[in-house]
């Protein structure tokens, strides 16, 4: 069904773009004057969204901050620089501000990842582009930022597309390597028709489900090839990393394995996934080895949980005004600035904006 939608959804822009360039731009603006040419486009708003039809290929883009850069200048320049950009995922307005404003002050690009789970529980996508565009405006945020889809479904892919996301990520992993090939394919299409940048993934990262400790997946690398060459942006590759904490056991980062697949990727920037844990020299190794972007999730989550239990367990949210939200939720917000701030320090992204 997902595969239906799409194909006409590819049909209908072929077919109104090929339409617009064969239409003699002047009448069409006589027609209708609140067209403006400007900046390459055809502005014109609807319903108080700025939109653009461009004029070198037909299509259309929406104008309003899609949020806001595209990650893949800002990884081309962490691997050409040797140091990686931290995505870490927001789950709320907390996470958000506190990711937002460790970056300002430290000068340092970053991505704000959004799993599918997460989008749900912030009511949905088109809610969090409206929450990161207007608290970027507001905290007047210039560092390069990214609003990302992480472990996106095919169906989130294009929901995420439609709300005004900057970048997704397509985990087609769990498919038989063909099928994750011609899905990423029409992903890749998509994404390049909105200015927006597409991580794949091959080779599933481990986790823990039910007690149950997978030790993470290596990827095949002549299967990374053959995602990478389909024309996406960064590539996420199972190195034996997980999701979660990590076991006592943990046999390590798959170093032989990244380097395979760094030497058939090339210049692709690589993508590590599962980044709460893993000790600081790997984290190292994996950026001289390609790694240009490192998921961090479960370790703001660590340092939230750990502090707001601090604060009720010294009985401050019964001191005077200590329930009020504002209070309660400071020394969470606090401790995530801090955890950002130390991966960043170690990612080397600090002052690379």
């Amino acid at each position: 069904m997902a595969e239906e939608r799409t194909s006409n959804y590819i049909k209908l822009c072929d077919e109104w773009a090929e339409k617009f360039l064969q239409m003699e731009k002047k009448e069409l603006m006589n027609r209708l004057p609140e067209l403006k040419e400007e900046d390459g486009y055809l502005k014109i708003t609807h319903f108080g969204v700025p939109f653009g039809i461009r004029l070198d290929n037909g299509r259309i883009d929406r104008l309003d901050g899609r949020a806001k850069a595209n990650a893949t200048e800002m990884l081309k320049k962490a691997k050409a620089g040797h140091y990686a950009v931290g995505q870490f995922n927001i789950n709320n307005l907390e996470w958000t501000k506190a990711i937002l404003l460790t970056a300002q002050e430290l000068n340092s690009p970053v991505i704000l990842g959004v799993s599918e789970g997460a989008g749900k529980y912030m009511t949905g996508y088109k809610t969090v582009v409206g929450m990161v565009n207007g608290m970027m405006e507001e905290l007047n945020i210039t560092v390069p930022v990214a609003l990302h889809l992480d472990h996106g479904s095919y169906e989130g892919c294009l929901k995420c597309v439609e709300a005004g996301f900057s970048s997704i990520m397509f985990d087609g992993s769990h498919y038989p390597i063909e099928e994750n090939v011609a899905k990423t394919k029409e992903l890749v299409k998509i994404v390049a028709e909105h200015g927006m940048s597409l991580e794949a993934e091959v080779g599933s990262i481990g986790g823990e489900e039910d007690g149950v400790v997978g030790m993470g997946e290596c990827a095949d690398p002549q299967e990374c090839k053959m995602i990478a060459d389909l024309g996406i942006d960064f590539l996420a590759a199972g190195i034996g990393n997980i999701h979660g904490k990590y076991p006592a056991n943990w046999k390590g980062l798959s170093f032989e394995t990244l380097d395979a697949i760094q030497k058939l990727t090339g210049e692709m920037p690589l993508v590590l996934h599962g980044g709460t844990g893993i000790p600081a020299d790997m984290i190292k190794k994996a950026i001289d080895l390609g790694v240009s972007k490192i998921n961090v999730n479960t370790e703001c989550q660590l340092s939230f949980a750990a502090a707001t239990r601090k604060y009720i367990e010294e009985g401050k949210d019964q001191q005077g005004k200590g329930y009020d939200p504002r209070k309660l939720l400071a020394p969470g917000f606090e401790a995530i600035k801090a955890t950002v701030k130390e991966k960043m320090e170690l990612f080397g992204s600090v002052n690379k904006a």
